[in-house]
């Protein structure tokens, strides 16, 4: 097995590592959420809870207990047992006090989320697999608890919607909503696309943004898993579970373009896609290849390419064309660059952004001015929805489709048993629903 950035990112582990472990409002929604913790930085406790204790969720909470003295982790759930033990207990062992995880506090099923929630915390950091987001987030933000919300925020367009929703009503609760979409809090980014968005290469034209990497490596299934057991603890290659890649990992990318864009709407959804390099006894019903044209009202058409295939070179640059020069940004490499008539190029600090996440989550609760992600974490996310529909259908798009649209991935029960896997998706047959 080749190199695998992602597969690494994906696996418990301390210390180490590039993520340092390798419209419906509420009622009630416009009072504040914020208590009185007193000035940033100081020693009152914030607990947290954590739902979703693989290794994004554990870098997340090691992050937490980073970005300030007074957080403490008081809950922890998953829906596998075996996941929060290993969690857990690495977190006691670089931690010690700053994790008060009784047995009283540790969470398992598929209610496990609610029962974090319920449990006097005062942060929770959504973690589990991309599917169960919509209705962690609704949860959450129903118990009036500040947010970090690993991306994506949902796998299809009714998951998408609940979100938006559950957004508005954080905002009109003046919740803190922190996405998972880190190069939104990349110093190099954001000193970047500052420069983009002020005049640099004059009118945006086009964007091409890329994810080209090696295929995540699928757990070794135990012969006591039922299919919905190995389908979740495999979740990366089912499309109900995670969306597809483009929508799990290369909405990054997606969000890039979004970012270029200034939050504008396309207008239009083209793509390609397809599956040739995996082997179907391991790797679901997900594709491998994706290639999509965003094209915009006033003339722009932005491009994204993202793929999981062994043996093939990595990329990870964005291109963004303007009217008077070309920026280049490529986080893996580094390199920030703005070539034309205002040349320029970053060399600036480069702090981890996963740190700069929950530091700044956390700044915004001492301070009482929340942090609102939701319309950017929400777009980009459809965005990245939308391009998987056209692939996987062979269709053009319009974006009143794609947000209407009704296909709902959900499985027919949360049971762990059989389930029926869908086929891989055909473009061409496929219907658009």
């Amino acid at each position: 097995m080749s190199y695998n950035e992602k597969d690494v990112v994906r696996r418990p582990g301390l210390g180490l590592g590039r993520r340092e472990f390798l419209k419906v409002a509420a009622a009630g929604a416009a009072t504040a959420a914020f208590p009185a913790w007193g000035a940033a930085g100081g020693a009152d406790r914030i607990r947290v809870g954590l739902i979703g204790c693989g290794g994004r969720g554990t870098g997340a909470a090691v992050q937490a207990i980073r970005a300030d003295p007074g957080v403490v982790i008081t809950a922890m759930g998953d829906l596998f047992e075996d996941r929060l033990d290993s969690s857990l207990s690495r977190l006691k062992e670089h931690f010690g006090d700053r994790v008060e995880v009784g047995d009283d506090r540790r969470f398992t099923g598929f209610d496990n989320h609610q029962r974090v929630i319920d449990s006097g915390v005062d942060v929770v950091l959504l973690c589990a697999p991309s599917h169960f987001r919509p209705a962690h987030l609704a949860a959450a933000v129903a118990a009036g608890k500040h947010i970090f919300c690993e991306k994506p925020m949902a796998v299809d367009a009714p998951g998408l919607r609940s979100v938006i929703a559950s957004a508005e009503a954080a905002r009109m609760k003046q919740l803190s909503l922190v996405s998972g979409f880190c190069w939104r809090y990349s110093s190099p980014e954001r000193a970047t696309f500052a420069k983009v968005h002020e005049g640099a290469i004059g009118d945006v034209r086009a964007v091409h943004t890329t994810y080209h990497a090696a295929p995540i490596r699928p757990p070794e299934r135990k012969p006591e898993w039922s299919e919905l057991e190995w389908q979740i603890r495999n979740w990366w290659h089912y499309n109900w579970a995670s969306g597809d890649h483009i929508v799990e990992q290369a909405c990054h990318s997606v969000d890039k373009i979004n970012w270029a864009m200034r939050g504008k709407v396309p207008a239009r959804v083209t793509a390609l896609g397809g599956r040739q390099a995996r082997p179907p006894e391991r790797f679901g019903n997900v594709y491998d290849n994706f290639s999509v044209i965003y094209e915009y009202e006033t003339g722009e058409r932005c491009f994204h390419t993202c793929r999981q295939v062994a043996n093939t070179p990595f990329d990870n640059t964005d291109y963004i064309i303007g009217a008077k020069g070309t920026c280049f940004v490529n986080g893996w490499a580094p390199t920030h660059r703005i070539e034309g008539e205002t040349p320029s190029e970053y060399e600036g600090d480069r702090p981890n952004m996963y740190q700069v996440e929950h530091d700044e989550l956390f700044a915004s609760i001492r301070s009482g001015k929340p942090i609102d992600d939701g319309e950017l974490m929400t777009l980009s996310t459809m965005m990245s929805i939308a391009g998987r529909m056209a692939a996987y259908t062979g269709q053009t798009l319009t974006w009143e489709q794609a947000m209407n649209s009704k296909e709902d991935l959900t499985p027919e029960h949360y049971e762990f048993g059989d389930i029926e896997t869908a086929p891989v998706p055909v473009p061409g047959v496929t219907p658009f629903r």
